[in-house]
């Protein structure tokens, strides 16, 4: 009994840094990190499997390494977007369908998108990893 009476304090002291190390309330009501959430179905392996399939396949060549523009894509990190609001949904049903020519914002580029990267003719979950890696580098777009 004389044994647990004096482990008490140390006890008490061991919980007590604990708490002051983060353990207390003070962790509770720190806010949590800012940045948008990612839309469902969106993780960060399938943006990885969009980033390889963007940059080994024709998205890069006319949306520019990065996806920062080229001559015959505009850019997908900045300025407004041309062809919807931004929203993975939307981003998955552009690449899906594509865009063509008659309805082309910018009359300067020359080639339609083609639906499902043309050439590439990407299934399904290909078109949504593209789209979740393009939705990832666009969060500065307007």
């Amino acid at each position: 009994m004389r044994r647990s009476l004096l482990l008490a304090p140390l006890a008490l002291a061991l919980s007590l840094a604990a708490c002051h190390k983060g353990g207390g309330a003070e962790a509770a009501a720190a806010p949590a990190p800012s940045g948008p959430r990612m839309p469902a179905g969106v993780t960060p392996a399938l943006i990885a499997t969009g980033d390889s399939i963007f940059h080994s396949g024709g998205c890069q060549r006319c949306h520019g390494q990065k996806g920062v523009g080229g001559q015959n894509g505009p850019s997908l990190v900045a300025g407004p977007w041309l062809h919807s609001t931004g929203k993975y949904e939307e981003i998955v049903q552009t690449i899906t369908t594509g865009v063509p020519r008659t309805a082309l914002k910018d009359q300067n580029r020359r080639f339609p998108m083609n639906g499902r990267g043309g050439q590439m003719n990407l299934n399904d979950d290909q078109v949504k990893a593209v789209a979740a890696y393009v939705w990832s580098i666009s969060r500065d777009k307007h």
